[in-house]
């Protein structure tokens, strides 16, 4: 399945536009790619070798929609965004298959239903009670969780709906 841009020890953005070079064969070449960007092939190299830190964020959105590369966005906003970096937000596509079997193992109906229970309990007074916090704070973690995973789920979307509009 993908590997989605993350080989070890090689920058992403360059990652990920030699992927795309596979099918938009512009992007092999560094100075057609700065040029379909609007950037010069300097900056596009600085980016790429990680001299400079924090891509422009119209940049990233340019790159991603260019390189068919959804996780680009993603890894900004997880990485960047100080709204984003406090939220679930999947950087790395993963197989549907692993995706699947995440969903579906925290999808547990028993699991579900002690949530459901435990979280009209400590609403039914409408307040967190000291001896609730400790159920509360667990029951947002599953959810932090189950979010990851669908975050995880509309990522590999985005990226098998732009394979099709090429």
């Amino acid at each position: 399945m993908e590997r989605g841009c993350m080989e070890l020890g090689e920058n992403i953005y360059r990652q990920c536009r030699k992927e795309a070079a596979v099918y938009n064969e512009k992007l092999a070449s560094m100075e057609k790619a700065a040029e379909l960007l609007g950037i010069s092939v300097s900056t596009l190299s600085n980016y790429e070798l990680g001299v400079t830190k924090v891509i422009p964020n119209d940049i990233v959105m340019i790159m991603a929609d260019l390189y068919k590369a959804p996780q680009l966005k993603n890894l900004y906003c997880k990485n960047e965004c100080p709204l984003g970096k406090e939220h679930p937000i999947a950087v790395n596509i993963k197989s549907l298959e692993a995706v699947t079997v995440n969903i579906v193992s925290k999808l547990d109906v028993e699991e579900i239903e002690n949530i459901k229970r435990k979280l009209l309990e400590i609403a039914e007074d409408g307040m967190i009670s000291q001896d609730e916090e400790e159920d509360f704070k667990s029951i947002v973690q599953v959810l932090d969780k189950l979010s990851l995973t669908i975050s995880e789920m509309k990522l590999l979307e985005k990226k098998l709906s732009s394979k099709g509009s090429d």
